[in-house]
């Protein structure tokens, strides 16, 4: 994996949709489409809304862009929390993206249902091609989960790619997410995390022992692609050794 470390948090939010761009382009013009995996929380919405900007609207060809979510809530579309909503104000409708392209999780549906479905919904998509995204957005939270793959769940231990449901006891909630396999078939992965709330979690999945258990992001590394890590000094101040850009 790479580290991408930058001085403040808009820098690193640049430096990944500059990278966002570079692998959407070659993405298309190797295979005339480029499949991306959106993270949800509020660094990604910044993100988005970077993308949906003059700065980058016009630097991609939309049209070939395709959408899914590495993790979803157990809400109603329309609710705050989801994810989807989020992405469709801050990316979709600033570019007129055509619901043709967007794949979001079905919550209508049980929770079991609804990760079933969008897992046949994905091999569906790539029908009898393999199943690999070409880039995945990633997320970290203070207690070193990605996407809904969260501490201490059943869904850690998932061996073959697919979707899953992931019950949060201290939340009593439900989630929706990608496993590690799924996520770890992508040509590229990219991490985005800035903040000193982050520095703990960095250090626990960068260079702790490995403990998947307490440590769940730990478990993600592109198998035959490029796994990114975008980072601001004060999310890095644990590292014991910094790779600058």
């Amino acid at each position: 994996m790479n580290l991408n470390i930058y001085n403040t948090a808009d820098e690193v939010l640049t430096g990944l949709a500059d990278y966002f761009v570079k692998i959407g382009k070659q993405s298309i013009s190797e295979r005339g489409k480029f499949t991306v995996s959106l993270s949800g929380g509020s660094s990604p919405k910044k993100l988005y809304e970077l993308l949906a900007s003059t700065s980058y609207a016009d630097q991609l060809d939309w049209e070939k862009v395709y959408f899914f979510f590495g993790d979803e809530r157990n809400v109603p579309q329309d609710h705050k929390d989801s994810n989807y909503l989020m992405a469709k104000k801050a990316l979709f409708e600033p570019l007129l993206i055509s619901p043709a392209q967007i794949f979001a999780v079905d919550t209508t549906f049980e929770p079991a249902e609804a990760a079933a479905k969008y897992w046949g919904l994905i091999a569906a998509f790539f029908d009898e091609d393999e199943v690999s995204f070409d880039l995945v957005l990633l997320g970290l939270g203070d207690n070193s989960h990605t996407a809904s793959l969260f501490p201490h769940t059943p869904v850690l231990h998932d061996t073959t790619p697919g979707v899953k449901e992931v019950w949060l006891e201290d939340q009593q909630v439900w989630r929706i997410t990608m496993n590690a396999p799924l996520i770890n078939d992508a040509r590229y992965i990219a991490f985005l995390v800035y903040g000193e709330g982050k520095a703990i979690a960095v250090h626990h999945i960068l260079e702790d022992e490995e403990d998947i258990e307490e440590y769940p992001a730990q478990l993600i590394d592109s198998i035959t692609g490029e796994t990114e890590w975008f980072l601001d000094e004060p999310a890095a101040a644990n590292l014991e050794f910094e790779e600058e850009e």
